[in-house]
């Protein structure tokens, strides 16, 4: 086992791990929230978000280890693959830092931020609703796509970039 074979194991880990959670949120999280009523919509969300915003350790090391693994991954594999095998793992890693960190940093965040920003013990029904309506539908849509289109389809260009 040589460099490149143990960073492409740990990336494809870590980005199966990022997947995961992305995908946790898709399924369960924000369907299971969605029954809420707006001000328990934004508070949980809230609350759920702040633990990521506060820098969790362990989430902090798996997301950005992810990010950093793939571009760790790409050099190595420099040397290792060519053809349509490097090509292969250059997709997988502009899918993964376009699609799943950009995208984060992008919509994500500022979405996440502006709901952290609302006092929902002062706003009245009809902010809340607005605020949530302003919120719910992108981010879902989103982040279901940054999960299936980034997320999955980086890891199946990884699988297929070592069928060597």
């Amino acid at each position: 086992m040589d460099v490149f074979d143990i960073v492409i194991v740990v990336t494809a880990f870590l980005c199966s791990l990022v997947a995961g959670f992305l995908f946790s949120y898709a399924i369960v999280v924000m369907p299971g929230i969605k029954g809420l009523d707006n001000k328990q919509f934004i508070k949980t969300f809230q609350i759920t978000d702040r633990v990521i915003q506060n820098n969790q350790p362990l989430f902090m090391l798996i997301w950005l280890g992810s990010a950093l693994a793939m571009i760790i991954c790409a050099f190595t594999g420099f040397s290792k693959l060519q053809g349509v095998d490097f090509g292969l793992l250059m997709l997988a890693t502009i899918a993964y830092l376009v699609g799943v960190q950009a995208s984060t940093i992008i919509i994500h965040l500022p979405l996440n931020n502006t709901l952290q920003n609302y006092d929902v013990d002062t706003m009245s029904e009809d902010e809340l609703h607005t605020a949530r309506l302003a919120f719910e539908p992108r981010w879902n849509r989103s982040n279901l796509i940054r999960t299936i289109i980034a997320c999955f389809v980086s890891f199946l260009l990884i699988v297929l970039a070592l069928r060597q």
